[in-house]
């Protein structure tokens, strides 16, 4: 699985279309992060700030419709991924079938993000 972070409210919106998220228009592809440490990793870097609930779409790569180009990040490396991890990029709107879960990040007693845990 790969892993794209959302707010709920993003993931919740159009429920019938497929997804989208701001990056596939400033960016040309939707971030996502090929496991759970990178993904914490981004949460604390780009989205410290972001109001709960802040969500990980569970994405089965082989069922993502569009290209997923693994990629080196174009900007800043958060702190703590290695210089070889490489990104998967989406590059065109999400087919929702391709999520087969959510998570819900867990900010820790720091205020950080800590965790990811199942969402119902």
């Amino acid at each position: 699985m790969i892993l794209h972070l959302a707010p709920l409210d993003d993931w919740l919106r159009d429920p019938g279309r497929p997804y989208s998220a701001t990056s596939l228009l400033t960016d040309g592809f939707i971030h996502c992060s090929p496991d759970e440490p990178t993904t914490l990793a981004i949460a604390n870097l780009f989205f410290a700030k972001t109001p709960d609930p802040l969500m990980a779409l569970l994405i089965d790569p082989e069922e993502v419709e569009p290209m997923v180009r693994w990629e080196a990040p174009s900007g800043e490396r958060p702190p703590g991924v290695a210089p070889d991890v490489l990104f998967p990029h989406i590059y065109g709107r999400l087919n929702r079938s391709a999520v087969k879960g959510l998570e819900k990040l867990e900010r820790g007693p720091d205020g950080r993000w800590a965790a990811l845990l199942p969402w119902s």
